[in-house]
C-alpha cells in the first residue's frame, strides 16, 4: 500500500512512514491512517458507486467554514480520497453544552450555499410500509424547508476535538429538508424529550418547532436505514 501510495505529490515531499487500517470502519469506505514525520492523513478507499467529486467539492466549502477535515486529493481512477486527519473522539451521548454547539454548528451547514439536485428521500422506499406512505403524505401539506444537508449524522462521523466539533464523510450531502439532519441528532444520539426540546430550542431560536414534520422525518429517518441496511445484506449496494 505505501509503494503505491508514493506517487502520489504530498508523499514525495513528505515521505510516507505508515499505513494502518483504522478499527472503526464505515459502509461505504475502506479506512486507512497514513502517517509521516510531520502530519497524519485519512485515507478513504471507496467501496459504494457514489458521485465522489461532489463530495470533494461539498466538503472544500465546509473546510473553508471550518466546518469539516481538509480534503487534499482525490483520485477517482483508483477510488481514492485522501484528507487531513483529525485528533478527537465521538460521542454517544450529548450533554445540554454540546447539544447547543451542535445546534449551532448545523444552523450554520444550513445555511451554505451549493448547486445540489433536491432529495425527498423517495427513491429510498417501494412505499410497502404503510407508515412511511402517510409520512410522506403529511410532508406534502407542509412547508419545505431545503438546504444543504449532511444526511449521515451518527456519532462516528461528529467529532469533538478540543476546540471544536468537526463533521466527516460527506458522501451523502444533499439538498435536503434541515428537519432530517435534525431527527438523524435525536435518534443517533438517543435524546429524551427534554434534550431533544432544548437541542431545537437551540437550532430554531425564536421559531417554533413543527412538530408534524419531525415525526414524519422521524418515521422516514428510521425506515430508511433499516432498507438500506438490507440492501446491503442483499448486495444491492
Amino acid at each position: 500500500m505505501i509503494e503505491a501510495l508514493k506517487r502520489y505529490e504530498i508523499f514525495q515531499k513528505e515521505p510516507l512512514l505508515s499505513c494502518q487500517l483504522l478499527e472503526q470502519q464505515g459502509h461505504a469506505n475502506r479506512v486507512y491512517l497514513l502517517q509521516t514525520k510531520r502530519k497524519k492523513y485519512l485515507l478513504r478507499h471507496f467501496q459504494i458507486d457514489i458521485d465522489r467529486k461532489r463530495e470533494f467539492e461539498i466538503q472544500t466549502k465546509l473546510y473553508r467554514k471550518k466546518i469539516a477535515p481538509q480534503p487534499i486529493l482525490l483520485d477517482l481512477n483508483n477510488g481514492v480520497m485522501i484528507s487531513e486527519f483529525i485528533e478527537g473522539e465521538h460521542r454517544e451521548r450529548l450533554n445540554q453544552q454540546e447539544l447547543k454547539k451542535m445546534a449551532q454548528l448545523l444552523r450554520r451547514v444550513h445555511r451554505i450555499k451549493t448547486n445540489q439536485k433536491r432529495n425527498s428521500f423517495r427513491e429510498n422506499f417501494s412505499f410497502n410500509d404503510v407508515k412511511v406512505k402517510r409520512a410522506f403524505i403529511l410532508l406534502e401539506r407542509e412547508r419545505r424547508e431545503y438546504a444543504l444537508g449532511h444526511n449521515d449524522l451518527h456519532p462516528k462521523n461528529i467529532i469533538f476535538t478540543k476546540r471544536a466539533i468537526k463533521l466527516i464523510d460527506w458522501e451523502y450531502a444533499r439538498y435536503s429538508d434541515i428537519y432530517f439532519d435534525l431527527v438523524s441528532i435525536i435518534e443517533e444520539h438517543r435524546l429524551n424529550r427534554r434534550d431533544s426540546c432544548s437541542f431545537l430550542k437551540s437550532y430554531f431560536q425564536k421559531r417554533a418547532v413543527n412538530r408534524r414534520k419531525l415525526e414524519a422525518f422521524t418515521t422516514i429517518y428510521r425506515a430508511r436505514w433499516r432498507v438500506w441496511f438490507e440492501k446491503r445484506e442483499r448486495r444491492e449496494l
